[in-house]
């Protein structure tokens, strides 16, 4: 896999508090790469779905933990891993808890997996791992190669 064209990495306190910081970080740098209102929005809401994952989940009250967010940019995507050295989980244990989403109005959903289900159906590819804390790698990619060439056309041909 290629390296990124730029990279930006921000290390944040396991606090709530800062999730907004990260979440405004994610907007600028996808405004700045050309993304739709509705993919930044999208972008928004994944990123601060996993920060505050690993805020409420990844370390005891006690505990001083920190959470690193990396967003690389590559000429077709956007990508963004949240990490965290706190508690592993068993991600098979919380999709099955889960269970499927596609039967259950959204009234009915449990609190437990609902932030991974929004994180899995807003980004285009999202991949999660426990080994030593919990990664996760969200990847949305930008698709306004294939819309914009045709706006003009749309606009510019005549209507009968």
């Amino acid at each position: 896999m290629s390296a990124p064209l730029d990279s930006i990495e921000m290390k944040i306190p396991a606090k709530v508090e800062y999730v907004g910081v990260v979440r405004l970080t994610a907007s600028g740098i996808a405004h700045r790469m050309g993304y739709t209102y509705e993919a930044i929005e999208d972008i928004k809401i994944a990123v601060s779905e996993a920060c505050t994952n690993a805020v409420h989940h990844a370390y005891d009250e006690s505990e001083e933990g920190e959470v690193m967010v990396t967003y690389g940019m590559y000429p077709d995507r956007l990508e963004v891993m949240v990490s965290d050295n706190g508690k592993k989980f068993n991600l098979d244990k919380i999709k099955e808890k889960r269970g499927p989403v596609n039967d259950i109005p959204l009234e009915e959903m449990t609190e437990g997996g609902l932030g991974l289900f929004l994180i899995e159906t807003l980004m285009d590819e999202v991949k999660i791992s426990g080994e030593s804390g919990v990664n996760v790698i969200m990847t949305k990619f930008l698709h306004k190669d294939e819309v914009e060439p045709y706006v003009d056309r749309i606009s510019a041909s005549p209507s009968k």
